[in-house]
């Protein structure tokens, strides 16, 4: 019997559905994704009961000397894994990561442009209710209205009558790879830093499969969760030159004490991601994606750009008699999750949307290959065509469910397959 079973039984009930709601669920959620039983254990280990405000050798408390060595572990493998010059992992999340590296080189009221959350962008990038759209002077590029793809072009104009002092590139809901050559060259033109938010891609270019922005930012931040497969939090690398700035930034300046349960795990999650089963999970994923894409296009769905680079897909139902919201409900009523999500050029609302989201690291991590993707494109598509269809709802569960046993979460093979 577990601690908490025997001290909490009612906390400890709501962990078993939620445990028994993942296991029986198909994730499809692009942002989420199920870390490893050596993740879970590292993040309830007792270091979660240390105070370590500052940085290793530097602290405000006593009895850090094990805590050090975790945050160095991780920041030493996460360094390796990015090839980046300085790394900071203490920070809690990736909007926490975003509100320190806009501090270390921005003042409020400076002018920021970034991509448009409703073209695909993120919160953090400026939006009206976030900490960021306050403080800072925000204006957005988007896609092209036809071929929903970044018009390069179109942004090196917007910059040079903006004027930015920080270009931001990264999204949450764009399928295609970024010109990070490009973005360099328009961010150099107007003398502007620029910072990639590799929050949803990051796993992928650890995994090698899709182009690394180290080379052309100055500032990439990301979470450590999504493609990464590690704990929720986030992390900030650099140019060694704007080590000082981040770390001030992060510390005092946005957070007191580090979790340091987490940095663990970090550094565990990192370790992982040094693995060469690593960049073949990585290469599935994307297989998977491209798989799960294409057979959603042949049964007649669109989907923006025509298709995916990376781990995401957002179904386009504009030209369809169902709304993003109806559609997720739709899908999770037969267990497979996702997310509604605005598309380009909306004209419904952010709580109905005309979009929805897929993504394949969760699947992936399970065990899935092609031959799952292919069927569970066809249960999305089977169930959009008659979302209210209770006896089709009913028969497409237990096919969801019937999946699911046969890949099942934390199993001994789970990090050596994938």
């Amino acid at each position: 019997m577990s601690a908490l079973s025997h001290t909490d039984p009612e906390a400890f009930a709501i962990v078993e559905r939620e445990q028994r709601r993942q296991s029986e669920d198909i994730v499809l959620i692009a942002s989420e994704n199920h870390c490893s039983a050596a993740v879970l254990e590292a993040t309830g280990s007792v270091l979660t009961d240390k105070y370590a405000e500052g940085y290793p050798h530097k602290r405000y408390y006593g009895g850090c000397e094990y805590v050090d060595e975790a945050e160095e572990l991780a920041l030493a493998r996460v360094k390796e894994l990015f090839g980046a010059e300085h790394a900071n992992v203490q920070p809690h999340a990736g909007a926490m990561a975003n509100m320190a590296a806009y501090a270390a080189v921005l003042t409020p009221g400076d002018r920021v442009l970034a991509m448009n959350l409703n073209h695909g962008g993120h919160l953090t990038h400026g939006g009206g209710f976030n900490f960021s759209g306050k403080l800072y002077d925000f204006a957005w590029y988007g896609v092209d209205e036809a071929s929903h793809r970044i018009d390069y072009d179109a942004l090196q104009q917007q910059a040079l009558e903006f004027r930015p002092k920080l270009l931001v590139a990264g999204a949450s809901a764009y399928p295609r790879f970024f010109d990070f050559e490009r973005l360099r060259a328009i961010a150099d033109s107007v003398e502007a830093c620029f910072m990639f938010d590799m929050a949803h891609v990051a796993g992928l270019i650890a995994g090698g499969v899709h182009p690394s922005p180290l080379p052309y930012a100055d500032i990439v931040t990301s979470t450590t969760h999504k493609t990464l497969r590690g704990p929720r939090g986030g992390l900030i690398l650099s140019r060694a030159e704007l080590a000082k700035s981040i770390n001030s930034a992060v510390f005092p300046y946005m957070q007191g004490g580090p979790f340091m349960h987490q940095i663990l795990a970090k550094a565990v999650a990192f370790g992982e991601a040094l693995q060469p089963s690593f960049r073949a999970y990585s290469q599935q994923i994307v297989a998977n994606a491209a798989t799960l894409a294409a057979n959603l296009q042949e049964r007649g769905y669109t989907l923006l750009s025509g298709g995916t680079d990376n781990h995401l897909m957002v179904m386009d139902f504009r030209e369809k008699d169902i709304t993003g919201r109806e559609a997720q409900e739709a899908l999770e009523s037969i267990g497979l999750v996702a997310n509604k999500n605005l598309v380009p050029f909306d004209t419904r609302s952010p709580t109905q949307t005309s979009g929805l989201r897929l993504g394949t690291p969760a699947s992936t991590t399970r065990g899935m290959r092609e031959a799952e993707m292919r069927q569970i494109s066809d249960w999305i598509c089977d169930r959009l065509s008659a979302p209210t269809d209770e006896p089709l709802q009913g028969h497409l569960r237990s096919e969801v469910t019937a999946l699911t046993a046969r890949f099942p979460l934390h199993n001994a093979e789970q990090v050596a397959v994938a």
